[in-house]
């Protein structure tokens, strides 16, 4: 269905036909996106339409703005409901974005043990594996029958946000796994021990959220189990949690390439203001750092008196230098994200980029001195000068843009904090250097 169709449904009160339209024709993901440009009238009245399942499913894919309305609209009973058929960690989610009035109003409508496992999930650190898990999973007992272990699957998997891997504890402990397909195709009469796996993946709650969604993604998981520091399990990080993980930290490592703080809201979500905020450090940091830049032109000033035709060449020298360190920094920042590359690898890397930069070097450096000959911005030996100076550039560039994120990963820092904006920076200013003292030696000036 579309938004049109949705809203002439509302103004003609088929109230019947759109509930079983919407229930029949329409994801709840499609739905929450199409709701975003509905009013707080027609948001309220088309939520109370939904089913009990597909309203918490749909409450789960909305954007803060639109859950604040909701939960402001809504009964106490309404929002028990939603809550009831929400999964735990889908509900911290919500709880982490909301003002401290609205999660006062939502923990009201919670039990008693709900709200003690939120507020042990929200005593996790931020970005750590047991901030994103799901409590609920299906644990199973090795002495039990694939018999008996299918029943229990049946009694509790509708309030199991996955039933495609079982996990065996013993007085707590994850001692192993087995698959529903396995369960399924083994003779009801086998125990769990016998064809349950002792050689698995499981991550610790401590562990970098980031990890655990690399570790997922790289093995092909549906889920990864979590224990904590004795072993014992307290929950799942599901495949499309680890997706969610993923996808925000690639967006915090292309807002911190383009020197904009990272932030959660939207592009639209987000007021001009803060725009301003997230963008200006980065700004302000790098216009004062080429204040250096302009030092050392300065320092040539006599330079550029007798040969005002030099000072013509600094943009193309800069500009192809933070080119170059880019391109670098990018592709090691890519590895680093997906595991290719870590920091043992570093002579190797730069050994690399430096056989790369003589490559490219080359023909840059034969193409521009053709071109400063043929458009006759100097001679022979000025394309030479200013062949060298290229070639070193790009070395230096190429070097500089794959050795500063490695540095940064190994410090602990966020490998796209070196990229472009300040990988720029710091180009230009050996660019210019070794520029000037290039020329100077030339030209002996």
């Amino acid at each position: 269905m579309t938004e049109d169709e949705i809203k002439e449904m509302l103004e003609n009160r088929q109230y019947k036909e759109l509930k079983e339209q919407l229930e029949s024709n329409m994801y709840p993901v499609d739905l929450a996106e199409i709701l975003e440009d509905f009013d707080q009238k027609q948001l309220v009245m088309i939520f109370r339409l939904l089913a009990k399942e597909e309203a918490a499913e749909t409450f789960t894919y909305m954007n803060s703005d639109m859950r604040e309305i909701l939960i402001n609209a809504l009964t106490d009973s309404e929002l028990e409901e939603v809550m009831e058929e929400m999964y735990l960690d889908d509900t911290v989610d919500v709880l982490e974005e909301m003002p401290a009035n609205v999660v006062d109003r939502l923990l009201m409508v919670t039990d008693e043990e709900t709200r003690v496992q939120i507020n042990q999930l929200l005593q996790y650190p931020e970005d750590s594996a047991g901030s994103i898990m799901n409590v609920e999973y299906i644990a199973l007992r090795k002495e039990m029958t694939v018999a008996e272990s299918i029943l229990k699957i049946r009694q509790v998997g509708l309030n199991r946000e996955t039933i495609y891997t079982c996990y065996v504890t013993e007085k707590r402990k994850l001692i192993g796994l087995v698959d529903v397909k396995e369960l399924l195709t083994t003779s009801e009469s086998k125990t769990v021990e016998e064809i349950m796996e002792t050689n698995m993946l499981y991550a610790h709650t401590t562990d970098d959220q980031e990890e655990v969604a690399l570790t997922i993604r790289k093995y092909g998981l549906i889920a990864l189990p979590i224990v904590d520091h004795e072993m014992c399990m307290v929950g799942i990080v599901t495949v499309d949690d680890a997706m969610d993980v993923l996808q925000e930290e690639t967006t915090e490592d292309i807002s911190i390439m383009a020197g904009v703080n990272p932030n959660e809201e939207s592009y639209f979500g987000t007021t001009v203001m803060e725009h301003v905020k997230s963008r200006i450090p980065w700004l302000l940091f790098l216009m004062l750092s080429a204040t250096v830049t302009q030092m050392i032109m300065n320092s040539y000033e006599s330079a550029l008196a007798i040969m005002p035709q030099l000072a013509g060449f600094v943009p193309m020298l800069t500009g192809t230098g933070g080119n170059c360190g880019s391109q670098s920094s990018t592709l090691v920042i890519r590895g680093l994200a997906v595991g290719e590359i870590e920091f043992r690898d570093l002579l190797k890397v730069i050994w690399k980029e430096i056989r790369i930069a003589v490559c490219i070097s080359i023909v840059l450096a034969v193409v521009n001195g053709l071109r400063i000959m043929l458009m006759g911005q100097g001679d022979a030996l000025m394309a030479f000068t200013i062949g060298l100076t290229m070639a070193c550039t790009v070395v230096i560039a190429k070097v500089v843009g794959c050795t500063l994120p490695l540095i940064a990963k190994r410090v602990g820092l966020d490998p796209a904090i070196m990229a472009t904006p300040l990988i720029s920076t710091l180009v230009d200013i050996s660019t210019i250097s070794v520029y000037f003292a290039i020329v100077s030696a030339v030209f002996q000036l």
